[in-house]
């Protein structure tokens, strides 16, 4: 998917809830920069729903199908980058996290000079890293649900692990899993609704925790703040440096690519639900982020 500041993504284009941020990142006065964020496609609405926070950010998303193979989710985010870059993006933010690749997305993120989501999976970036942990510490028997998640479960849980076709896989994939946690975005009472389902179907007592988009939102405007800032900075040293001689082509080249260059996010692994019964592993697999 190109990059579009309004990329729809399928089915209806209601938006979650706000990042609860009043700090708006405004780029559409940055002429010599284009920026993008290329992230999963189980991300999309929240995903436009930041962009909206940051006027003159566009959003490209790879296919949520990725995670039926996360092997190749790493390769996939260097072709989208390079993609971007002749496609004349200057700046580039990945919103993935580690999403299953057991850090192989880590080394393409330094090779490429960009910067990605915090944390292991999608479940830590809504939550935040502390709040998931206690909740995984305190519960390891957890299965994960997202408004994602809760929207597709049907297809990507029940039909996704086959257990359409084999109802005795529920006791094989669950059998360590005593709960499910919603972790709401959307103040939806329809999606609510979906994730209780999503429980009862498995037998497992259900918990509500909203997390809205600010947890993915922050880092993702830090981001764009950072450049901007960036953009300032070397436009403020472009008029001081007037009278100078002009350098080489070739000197120039360079220092654009190095001001180009953003710090890669180390990662941060969250904890994780025991093996091998990890149904969120396999449902990870299925489109999850």
């Amino acid at each position: 998917m190109r990059g579009r500041r309004r990329a729809a993504p399928s089915g209806t284009p209601e938006r979650p809830a706000s990042t609860q941020d009043n700090d708006v990142v405004n780029l559409e006065g940055d002429k010599q920069a284009r920026a993008l964020v290329i992230g999963c496609g189980a991300l999309a609405r929240e995903l436009l729903a930041v962009a909206d926070r940051v006027p003159g950010l566009e959003v490209a998303c790879l296919t949520p199908d990725l995670h039926n193979r996360p092997e190749r989710i790493p390769e996939a985010v260097r072709r989208r980058i390079r993609e971007a870059r002749a496609d004349g993006y200057d700046r580039v933010f990945i919103a993935y996290a580690d999403c299953g690749t057991g850090g192989l997305v880590d080394p393409v993120i330094a090779e490429e000079g960009v910067e990605r989501l915090p944390g292991a999976h999608c479940y830590e970036v809504f939550a935040g890293s502390d709040a998931f942990a206690a909740m995984a510490d305190a519960e390891p028997g957890t299965f994960w649900l997202t408004d994602f998640l809760a929207r597709n479960f049907e297809r990507l849980v029940i039909r996704g692990l086959g257990m359409d076709r084999h109802p005795e896989l529920q006791d094989v994939y669950f059998a360590h899993y005593t709960r499910v946690v919603y972790l709401s975005q959307a103040d939806d009472p329809d999606l609510l609704a979906m994730a209780r389902r999503a429980a009862e179907r498995l037998s497992l007592a259900f918990e509500h925790r909203p997390t809205g988009i600010s947890n993915l939102a922050r880092p993702i405007q830090a981001w764009a703040a950072g450049f901007r800032g960036m953009e300032q900075s070397d436009a403020v040293a472009s008029g001081t440096a007037a009278n100078a001689p002009d350098p080489a082509p070739s000197s120039r080249r360079s220092e654009r690519s190095d001001a180009n260059r953003a710090v890669p996010v180390p990662l941060l692994r969250g904890a994780q639900t025991p093996a091998p019964a990890n149904a969120n592993a396999s449902a990870s697999r299925t489109g999850s982020h």
